[in-house]
């Protein structure tokens, strides 16, 4: 069963800017690239942090001089100049970021958690490699239905869960995925649910599955019970003088 992962999906040929870039020039390169945010880079590769719309808006303050001297507090706790004129400056620092190799699951969780619109992807070095959008992670639900199909019934039913595909009727529709049949044991229902629900693009699942033996109760045989007192007092030390 294939992990999607956020190398999948990220963007890899990222605008940015050095840490010396201008104000008017940071505007003009978000205005170029129609983006609204652009991480800061350092000589070596580094990611120092992000400049994004919200950073550059304080300029419009047309209060008193003496109040745009003032400092300003980002959302992330870091206080910035509201005379700042270059990235260095301007920038949110840190800047909440993700590894390529993370889940996208995991992307998600971290864009909602943190409010924000875009990671920045970076190595085990703290180097940019990528940014991953909320766009980005969204896109795996316009995943085919049939492709979807192929991996539920080939990836997971039949290469990790060892089930025959064919006796189970497993359709897919808008993302919606609806399981009928009937599997060998009560516990492998919810463990199929589950698997299923872990494939990239899947919306919901409708589970209608059957079970031929539940295994929700295990019956020991009589010796078993017999034994436990003696078991009991083994475990415990009773009647060995033990406290």
């Amino acid at each position: 069963m294939r992990k999607h992962l956020v190398r999948d999906v990220m963007t890899t040929r990222v605008v940015t800017v050095e840490t010396t870039t201008p104000f008017k020039d940071i505007v003009a390169r978000l205005a170029e690239h129609r983006v609204s945010a652009v991480p800061v880079v350092q000589d070596d590769g580094h990611l120092l942090g992000i400049v994004s719309e919200a950073d550059l808006l304080p300029k419009w303050d047309d209060r008193p001089a003496w109040w745009t001297r003032l400092w300003w507090t980002s959302g992330y706790g870091r206080r910035r100049d509201a005379n700042a004129i270059v990235a260095a400056e301007l920038a949110t620092v840190p800047a909440w970021t993700i590894g390529p190799d993370a889940s996208l699951a995991d992307a998600m969780r971290r864009l909602h958690e943190h409010g924000v619109k875009r990671l920045p992807v970076v190595d085990d070095d703290g180097r940019l490699v990528g940014i991953v959008s909320r766009s980005d992670v969204l896109s795996v639900y316009l995943r085919p239905d049939a492709e979807i199909l192929h991996e539920i019934r080939n990836d997971v039913l039949r290469n990790h869960l060892w089930i025959d595909s064919e006796s189970l009727q497993v359709t897919v529709h808008n993302g919606i995925v609806t399981l009928d049949g009937q599997v060998d044991r009560k516990s492998l229902v919810p463990i199929v649910d589950r698997a299923v629900r872990r494939v990239t693009g899947v919306i919901s699942v409708d589970n209608h599955l059957a079970f031929g033996h539940d295994d929700s109760w295990v019956e020991f045989p009589s010796e078993v019970w017999a034994d436990r007192p003696a078991t009991v007092r083994r475990r415990t030390g009773a009647g060995s003088g033990r406290r």
